[in-house]
């Protein structure tokens, strides 16, 4: 059923979204009748989806990375169980993230993973992001 859906979210527009999802209703509307209507119920907060760049998209519909970020932080945060002071939390959450890639060659990898997406927000979203020569 997902890769039905798929033609849906990545249509190039509100009208091809729509056809495509018309077709994804014929198809699965009868077997699945809930999710068709839980579709067309939220129709108007998925629009504007439809107006991001495709790059901005994949970040949008990408959670993982950030999702195994904030399992790391959890899990430093739980193990050390309280803090004197919030000065000792910011360092457990960096020394968190830190342990994320030890050795520092993550960076370059994730520089050109990212720099399709980052140069799409610069775009969508002029003077909200700065620039870093890091």
């Amino acid at each position: 059923m997902a890769k039905a859906l798929k033609p849906v979210y990545t249509a190039p527009s509100e009208d091809a979204a729509t056809e495509r999802f018309l077709e994804f209703q014929e198809s699965w509307g009868t077997k699945y009748p809930a999710i068709v209507k839980l579709w067309s119920d939220a129709w108007a907060n998925f629009v504007p989806f439809l107006s991001f760049d495709g790059e901005i998209r994949k970040v949008i519909c990408s959670t993982n990375a950030i999702e195994s970020v904030n399992a790391r932080i959890r899990k430093a945060v739980r193990a050390r169980g309280h803090f004197p002071n919030e000065a000792a939390a910011l360092k457990c959450i960096y020394m968190a993230l830190m342990s994320l890639d030890p050795t520092r060659k993550g960076r370059k990898r994730w520089t050109m993973r990212w720099k399709a997406p980052l140069n799409a927000f610069q775009i969508a979203f002029e003077g909200r992001l700065t620039p870093s020569n890091n």
